[in-house]
């Protein structure tokens, strides 16, 4: 139990102190987000915060011991996620190539589950899914790395400590770089990564108590289970789709801007979508049959 602190705290500090040092990385090579179009931020920022996401994780998974049998399929297919997502934000990849590595990844991480073929098919499009779906969260200052955060802590209602708390030290680490006063963004690395990390830890976590789970409640469970950023995505697809727009065409129509713009608060918007996302999985894990408000 003391290793699993001491790891949580060192991952912790890499995150503390690692991401002013990917932020001068950042803005040496240029990795910059500029203000304009449906970007409200003043300043340009570095996009510094999802190299340290990554490196961090890749050194907890290696130096950890055998945390589990799955982090070695999971930091293999973030590795691809990421390095996807970075090159994307260095020069614009076509959406339809970014589906398929996010499928690929998906199946990577799923092949080893002992669960029926058509669970690992429901499995691989909601991990693809909620990749993208913590992309598009990502629009306000915090939000995507809180909802993160409090998807790990959540998450620990089903087991797991060992892998969810030091992944929350992570990210609490670059948090505090992103939020209150944002001096680097996550970039289409850093929140991919982060939905790929979450959707597929959580498939290997609650794997165990799905066993008899027909099709349509497990549907509901990874619904919920997805939170906040997935159901965001379908009501933000299903409005493009009714407005004869493609779905996958980005606009200001998230919860998170509809609040922002109904004059809501910045800090209070976190409030509000975090605690709305942290009822939503509680709800995903009573279809699962568990103590969670008991837990609470």
């Amino acid at each position: 139990m003391l290793s699993i602190y001491l790891f949580t705290l060192l991952t912790f500090l890499w995150g503390l102190v690692g991401t002013p040092i990917a932020i001068a990385l950042a803005q040496k090579f240029r990795l910059l987000d500029i203000p304009g179009g449906r970007k409200k931020h003043h300043n340009i920022m570095p996009r510094g915060a999802g190299l340290v996401l990554w490196s961090g994780y890749l050194m907890w998974a290696l130096f950890t011991g055998n945390p589990g049998v799955e982090v070695p399929y999971i930091a293999t297919g973030a590795s691809v996620i990421f390095i996807v997502g970075y090159m994307d934000d260095m020069h614009p990849l076509p959406p339809l190539l970014r589906l398929i590595f996010h499928l690929l990844a998906a199946a990577w991480v799923i092949y080893p589950l002992p669960v029926p073929l058509w669970q690992r098919a429901l499995f691989v499009f909601w991990i693809a899914g909620a990749t993208n779906a913590y992309n598009l969260i990502d629009g306000m200052d915090g939000l995507c790395l809180t909802i993160t955060l409090i998807t790990a802590l959540c998450a620990l209602i089903v087991g797991g400590r060992g892998v969810w708390l030091p992944f929350a030290g992570l990210v609490f680490g670059v948090l505090l770089w992103n939020f209150p006063q944002p001096r680097t963004f996550l970039g289409d690395g850093g929140s991919t990564l982060l939905g790929y990390i979450c959707s597929s830890q959580l498939a290997w976590s609650i794997f165990p108590h799905i066993f008899g789970t027909g099709f349509i409640h497990l549907a509901f469970i990874l619904l919920f289970l997805g939170g906040v950023p997935v159901m965001d995505m379908l009501v933000a697809m299903t409005r493009r789709v009714l407005h004869k727009k493609s779905p996958f065409e980005p606009d200001r129509g998230h919860a998170h801007h509809k609040l922002q713009d109904f004059g809501l608060p910045k800090f209070a918007t976190l409030i509000v979508m975090g605690s709305a996302h942290a009822l939503i999985i509680a709800l995903g894990m009573r279809l699962m049959g568990l103590p969670v408000f008991k837990f609470f």
